[in-house]
């Protein structure tokens, strides 16, 4: 089947962040003999505009970039590019949104206009803030703007969505505590830094209880370095870590009560600290009248819990109207593994829901 086809000639051609000269071209030339108009809002993505003469237009986005991972599936179509591969189903992603071109290219009519966007960056500097920034929506009256992505350890097949948080907001935490190091045998004269640290983590681990378990949020440093030998007291500490959440109140009075961790542990010990907190991405958090207008158009579950896992697709959520979904794909390896693979049946799933969404979906339903 073609969609598979697709899928497949995409993932050999992985390739990073801005920079996708083949995985645009092999767009283009797929896109090239449907009745549609193609642009590139920005450099190393693609639109394709279906005009159906309506005043409105939904879209459909895929995200097209690879991550930085030498492929070990054994595939035979495994990436031919070093050190680059489709490991978080990207591939999947535009092999759906080019069926659904082929199908909605047969329609004399519909309600709305169709906007297909390809988008480069979602996995480095989010891309989709890019594109927002084009002007593209307010250009061609997009009202709303949908997006799926694969996911393991959901039931194959299944599609699923959820009113309000979806994915959470994300940035990461860097934390660097400055102490004076000094030979073990004279401890009093240096200021430890590793000590300091271990106060500073306990501080920082209790931020979350401040917060009751209904509201989901995630604090959590993953890596710690301290000192450079065993007889010295330690002069420098730095921690990495991450943070989530979904409301922006939580997330900014943990961002505040980080700082003043780290402040209240250099009163105590004598250290002097420096916090830096990445951008990131904003929440997904999908519109309920857009959900219900959705569900009114095409069969879909409910997700029963938010996902820590963060999504440029957010930044579209913050000018216009958008939902996203996730089709499972069953027991496969996590996202971003490099033996991560999938079932290409789901995809014919994920494109005949899409030409659904597109075909019946009706903008004034979000009212």
């Amino acid at each position: 089947m073609q969609i598979f086809e697709d899928r497949r000639a995409l993932h050999a051609i992985a390739e990073l962040d801005l920079n996708l000269p083949e995985t645009m071209a092999y767009l283009r030339t797929a896109l090239t003999p449907l009745p549609c108009r193609i642009f590139s809002p920005i450099p190393s993505s693609l639109c394709a505009f279906f005009d159906f003469g309506c005043k409105d237009t939904i879209a459909f986005r895929s995200d097209a970039d690879a991550l930085p991972i030498q492929e070990h599936t054994g595939l035979p179509f495994a990436s031919k590019h070093i050190g680059c591969m489709h490991a978080c189903g990207h591939d999947g992603h535009m092999a759906m949104l080019l069926e659904l071109a082929r199908r909605i290219s047969f329609r004399k009519s519909m309600a709305h206009n169709i906007l297909l966007l390809f988008q480069p960056a979602e996995e480095t500097i989010g891309g989709a803030k890019l594109i927002c920034d084009s002007g593209v929506f307010a250009k061609y009256n997009v009202r709303s703007i949908f997006g799926m992505h694969l996911w393991p350890g959901l039931a194959q097949g299944k599609i699923v969505s959820r009113k309000n948080e979806m994915m959470s907001r994300s940035c990461e935490v860097t934390v660097r505590i400055k102490g004076r190091s000094s030979h073990i045998a004279q401890r009093e004269a240096g200021i430890d830094a590793l000590a300091a640290g271990i106060d500073f983590y306990q501080r920082a681990r209790e931020l979350e209880s401040n917060f009751p378990p209904s509201v989901f949020r995630l604090l959590n440093f993953g890596r710690m370095e301290s000192g450079e030998v065993r007889n010295a007291v330690s002069g420098n500490t730095a921690f990495y870590g991450t943070l989530r959440a979904f409301q922006d109140h939580v997330y900014f009075s943990l961002r505040q009560g980080i700082q003043i961790a780290a402040s209240q542990t250099d009163t105590m010990f004598g250290t002097q600290s420096e916090v830096h907190f990445s951008d990131g991405y904003p929440a997904v958090i999908n519109p309920p009248s857009l959900y219900n207008a959705a569900a009114q158009a095409v069969d879909f579950s409910d997700l029963e819990k938010p996902v820590m896992i963060s999504e440029d697709f957010s930044w579209y959520q913050q000018i216009i109207p958008g939902l996203f979904f996730f089709l499972g794909i069953g027991n496969t390896p996590a996202l971003h593994a490099n033996t991560f693979d999938f079932p290409e049946e789901v995809l014919i799933k994920g494109a005949a829901f899409w030409e659904k969404l597109a075909e019946n979906f009706q903008i004034s339903a979000m009212q």
